[in-house]
């Protein structure tokens, strides 16, 4: 049989284009940007929000206002962005920088201000628009590695006025970069039991085979009925080895687009869609990302452009046909893979279920879950659609099912603990098991008389969980009884095996110290530089509470002049 290969237009990526301004913003770094994280990179839950641009390794650049404004946002948290600021502009944009180390003085000082009124390390302010005036060109920070980051970097983000995040490279920021994108994976899926692909029905892998110009093909494919395909791929960058996410997605049926899907802009209330997009049951299982290359039932990403039959084919009996995929980055370097498919019809056994023991849940309805002392509330519209799964409890761990479902809202977890003392009532806590070790992960517990409730965003493993001992708490750079004139810093490690840590307190001679939270490792940090240590003889008192209550003190005397 002779494939018929109908000529293919080579079209550039056709979405409703912006005007972005290209000479409005600088760079906010001195250095060369080159990303460790790209924009609409697949992340864990979301796609990622901004630019990673590197730091060289360390921290302590300066952070340069991409252009005037007004610090609109100020945010410190032990978690997600750590150190952030917003930076509203004339122009309507507003640019983000995360993770810093700290601020400018104006701006440090504004914030220690609030953090000692508030006895917090933790704020969130929103200065008046007349307040904090920025121009192009200050340094309003200096980069680091606070918050939810993995090494030091800046995190750069451009919003709109909707608050959608928008690629930085849309406004002139520069990138080396000539490497094409690579594959790694290429499947299949069929989407009934009446298709079938290579004689197989549901994921099927196929082999994938490159070519000596950078591109791919696929060893031919048999199939019948509607199939989709899913890709793994990814893009790095001329200075960097990072597997960096790719800019967009386009396929084609014997020349005819069937797909398309950007990732230059997005909404934060649409990232965790980002799901069933992906193969999430494959992820789970494997720790791989597929990207499918159709749309299913509830995905309403607003990345996806020009779908025909939702990215699905139709293969017919005894045809010859091309299905072709093109990834290409930012900066237009693509590569193309071809899938040559025979059509004829092969005899599959249908995919069986095993209801036994099962429960079924309708997507569109809410659901409640009860068994023993534990009942679980499913929203309507938390599924994407209808499913078979496990639900038991056992001895206070709940069993529902494996997290290899994407789900769209949070599901609420409740316990009744009523034949429990009362002085254990108060250390019990809802965790999630993770891992082969069944390690107990906190989740965040509320209690009202003898009910426990938690929310999480996941089916899995869920248990009650007992803690009875305080968090462990020692100083890592002084002793009881020294002299510490000449330090800048007083350190403390801090951890908790089970719960986790809630709140700390710091006090010198009965006077709130703020010290700051390194949860990577386990650190306090006060700063002398605070000025607030002003006697010789000194009784320091750090006071560290657990999640569900245990607290624990340390003490020390240290003299300094």
């Amino acid at each position: 049989m002779k494939f018929l290969f109908i000529p293919l237009l080579i079209s550039s990526f056709a979405f409703a284009q912006v005007d972005y301004p290209t000479d409005y913003f600088r760079s906010p770094l001195d250095i060369p940007i080159i990303p460790s994280g790209t924009f609409g990179e697949l992340r864990t839950n979301h796609f990622h929000a901004g630019l990673d641009i590197k730091t060289q390794q360390r921290e302590g650049h300066n952070v340069y206002t991409v252009a005037e404004g007004y610090v609109s946002r100020i945010k410190v948290s032990h978690y997600g962005y750590g150190k952030v600021i917003y930076i509203t502009h004339p122009n309507g944009y507003t640019s983000v920088y995360g993770h810093l180390s700290s601020y400018a003085p104006i701006l440090e000082a504004y914030v220690k201000a609030a953090q000692y009124k508030n006895e917090s390390y933790e704020v969130e302010l929103f200065p008046a628009v007349d307040e904090l005036k920025v121009n192009q060109d200050e340094i309003i920070a200096y980069s680091g590695n606070t918050g939810s980051s993995g090494g030091p970097h800046l995190h750069f983000e451009i919003r709109d006025q909707q608050e959608r995040t928008i690629n930085p490279l849309l406004f002139g920021l520069e990138v080396q970069d000539k490497k094409t994108p690579y594959v790694r994976g290429i499947y299949a899926y069929t989407k009934d039991d009446q298709s079938s692909v290579n004689g197989k029905t549901g994921r099927v892998e196929l082999r994938l085979i490159p070519t000596k110009t950078k591109d791919y093909t696929v060893e031919s494919v048999t199939a019948h009925g509607t199939i989709g395909f899913g890709i793994v791929s990814y893009d790095s960058q001329d200075l960097a080895v990072n597997q960096n996410g790719i800019n967009g997605l386009e396929t084609f049926f014997n020349g005819h687009k069937k797909f398309e899907m950007d990732f230059n802009r997005f909404s934060f209330t649409e990232s965790r869609h980002i799901n069933r997009f992906l193969d999430y049951e494959f992820f789970k299982t494997k720790r791989n990302r597929i990207q499918k290359l159709f749309v299913e039932q509830g995905n309403v990403l607003s990345m996806y452009q020009n779908l025909d039959n939702n990215g699905y084919v139709i293969i017919e009996d005894s045809t010859a046909s091309v299905y072709k995929i093109r990834i290409k980055d930012f900066h237009d370097n693509e590569s193309w893979v071809t899938i040559p498919i025979n059509g004829k019809t092969t005899p599959t056994t249908p995919t069986l279920v095993d209801t036994t023991a099962k429960t079924y849940i309708f997507s569109d309805q809410p659901t409640n879950l009860n068994e023993s002392n534990v009942s679980v509330f499913i929203p309507a519209n938390s599924f994407y659609e209808d499913a078979f799964i496990d639900f038991k409890v056992r001895n206070d761990t709940l069993y529902l099912h494996k997290d290899i479902i994407p789900l769209q809202k949070n599901i609420t977890i409740t316990y009744d603990v009523s034949k429990y003392k009362n002085a254990e009532k108060d250390k019990l806590y809802i965790a999630e098991l993770i891992g082969s070790r069944n390690y107990p992960s906190y989740l965040n517990t509320k209690r009202n008389g003898d009910i426990l409730t938690a929310s999480s965003n996941a089916l899995g493993t869920y248990a009650l969980v007992m803690d009875t001992q305080g968090p462990n708490i020692s100083a890592t750079n002084f002793q009881d009884g020294k002299w510490l004139s000449n330090f800048r810093y007083l350190k403390f490690k801090i951890t908790d095996n089970l719960s986790g840590i809630s709140n700390y307190r710091a006090t010198i001679n009965g006077k709130f110290i703020l010290v700051e939270y390194e949860y990577k490792t386990n650190t306090l940090t006060f700063d002398f530089n605070d000025n607030v240590v002003t006697d010789t003889k000194n009784e320091v008192k750090l006071v560290v509470t657990d999640n569900v209550g245990n607290s624990s003190t340390f003490e020390a005397t240290f003299f300094r002049k």
